[in-house]
């Protein structure tokens, strides 16, 4: 794994605010001001926006708040690791998951290869972001794995609200969305075999700052700052309560199935009783979304009458 430290040591002392000049920065690293400025390209490649004024030298064009390592392991009883750069929290657990205790949880500031459903990339600048995935260990195998993407954005818009934020809902099956627009992602993936417990890595990707010129991202979408009307976010803290939040809603998972779910699911739908199509494929179904079932099924109310569905995915364009 590629050595960070200097790129990690110059975001430390940047994120303490104000003007930091090369020739400061070189000093209290060790190294030459041409090689603080390489690195501070190197930074700015993660997509972090820095700029520099002759005179004054560095400073970061937004705040950032750092992850903590010690500050989230003091709020948790699970163990947490905090690798700064990483190219996928998922992979890095599906990669080590025999060897793990459950509710083991990776937290990254920056993913170089973050990934959502279907393969397709996730845009993860440093710093702007939340990017954290779980291992847990499901006795019970695959089978009773389904509809768990479901429980977990319940989980996580349940912490939310238990930190003041309103206005969040959930999209079938996987997405948070805030006035219409995506918040945050999931990815459950699993592995393991008929008959034997399931290894699970339960992966979120939560825009909290991003910058509204980030490329890469191909659909509406908002940041947590928008919810909290631009007030600053203890990233610390909202870690930590998804990680427990999420420990507590997987544990119920375990004991009650989704029965102890649909309803609260359905109060965050955010299509509910709303006309959506669902794509599955080349095929679309119009209809009314009402919720989900017990089988964690999408519900739409269709010219033939209620309909149930597993797969595809929901739209509002065109309908609404």
């Amino acid at each position: 794994m590629k050595d960070h430290t200097v790129k990690l040591s110059i975001l430390k002392v940047l994120s303490a605010g104000g003007f930091h000049s090369g020739e400061g920065l070189g000093e209290a690293l060790g190294i030459s001001r041409a090689a603080i400025s390489k690195h501070i390209k190197g930074i700015q490649e993660w997509g972090v926006d820095i700029y520099r004024v002759q005179g004054k030298g560095y400073q970061l064009a937004q705040p950032m708040q750092l992850l903590d390592a010690t500050v989230i392991q003091s709020r948790v009883t699970l163990p947490v690791e905090l690798i700064p750069i990483i190219d996928s929290t998922n992979q890095y657990l599906l990669d080590r998951a025999d060897s793990l205790e459950s509710g083991t949880v990776c937290i990254a500031e920056y993913q170089a290869k973050g990934r959502g459903r279907r393969g397709r990339e996730w845009v993860s600048p440093f710093g702007s972001n939340l990017y954290l995935s779980m291992y847990w260990r499901l006795d019970a195998g695959m089978a009773a794995a389904m509809g768990l993407s479901l429980v977990v954005g319940v989980a996580i818009v349940e912490a939310l609200e238990k930190l003041g934020v309103d206005g969040v809902k959930l999209k079938w099956p996987n997405d948070l969305y805030y006035q219409d627009r995506k918040l945050a992602g999931i990815l459950v993936e699993m592995s393991g075999q008929a008959g034997a417990a399931a290894n699970l890595v339960i992966g979120m990707g939560m825009n909290l700052k991003m910058a509204e010129n980030t490329v890469g991202i191909t659909q509406p979408w908002s940041s947590l700052t928008e919810a909290v009307c631009g007030e600053a976010l203890d990233r610390n803290e909202l870690a930590s309560m998804l990680v427990n939040t999420l420990h507590t809603a997987l544990t119920d998972y375990e004991l009650q199935g989704m029965s102890g779910f649909v309803e609260r699911w359905n109060r965050l739908d955010n299509f509910i009783g709303r006309k959506v199509k669902l794509i599955m494929g080349q095929r679309e179904i119009t209809g009314v979304a009402r919720g989900i079932n017990e089988q964690g099924a999408v519900l739409l109310e269709t010219e033939h009458g209620l309909e149930s569905y597993i797969g595809g995915e929901i739209s509002l364009r065109g309908n609404d």
